[in-house]
């Protein structure tokens, strides 16, 4: 905590050398920006890691009783509805360098999830890598086999989206907003629908 404070502080001195002009919108963006650099290290208190200028902006509800990752310049923006965290025991919730998650976000993992750098989630995302019980009627209170969900780099995500167990969505990729992705997703494609469909490459 120290450090970030003694960064926070060097970043305001140098802002102080800067044109009027620019200084009020300066220090005002440093303010901002600080207070999402501690609510990020309050939020992921714990959490297995939380990177260097992680952020967040609003509430997260976290549970972490496997391993967590918050990964360097991630940005979390839960101003409007938190964002929920959850790594079971033998979980792991990784969320990558640079990527973004928008407010209202579910996030469960019992084996693995993982957001690769630079992706986009957007407003009430879903993405669990285990259904949490079988649908036969004699067998829902037992839980199925978890499968990993991976998002390989610069994914983007709409709005509403559910990523199912399983699912691996390619490099570049862009899913629509509301569909259902039921399987994988290969690179540098354009997918919607319900189950999602690649309807063009990128």
């Amino acid at each position: 905590m120290s450090k970030v404070l003694g960064q926070s502080v060097q970043e305001l001195e140098r802002s102080a050398q800067q044109p009027q002009s620019s200084q009020h919108r300066s220090l005002s963006g440093l303010w901002n920006d600080g207070w999402a650099v501690l609510r990020a290290r309050w939020y992921f208190r714990k959490a297995t890691h939380v990177g260097v200028r992680a952020r967040l902006w609003g509430r997260a509800s976290v549970q972490n009783y496997g391993k967590m990752i918050i990964g360097n310049r991630a940005r979390l923006v839960a101003t409007i509805a938190p964002i929920e965290m959850f790594a079971g025991g033998d979980g792991t919730l990784e969320i990558g360098e640079g990527s973004f998650i928008n407010y209202g976000c579910s996030i469960a993992a019992s084996q693995l999830v993982r957001i690769g750098p630079r992706c986009n989630i957007g407003t009430y995302v879903i993405m669990m890598d285990n259904d949490f019980h079988r649908i036969e009627p004699e067998r829902r209170n037992e839980m199925p086999p978890s499968a990993p969900i991976i998002l390989e780099e610069n994914v983007w995500l709409g709005a509403r989206v559910t990523v199912l167990r399983g699912v691996t969505i390619g490099a570049g990729s862009v899913i629509g907003a509301g569909s259902v992705v039921t399987k994988d997703i290969p690179p540098r494609s354009l997918a919607v629908g319900l189950p999602a469909k690649v309807i063009r490459q990128l």
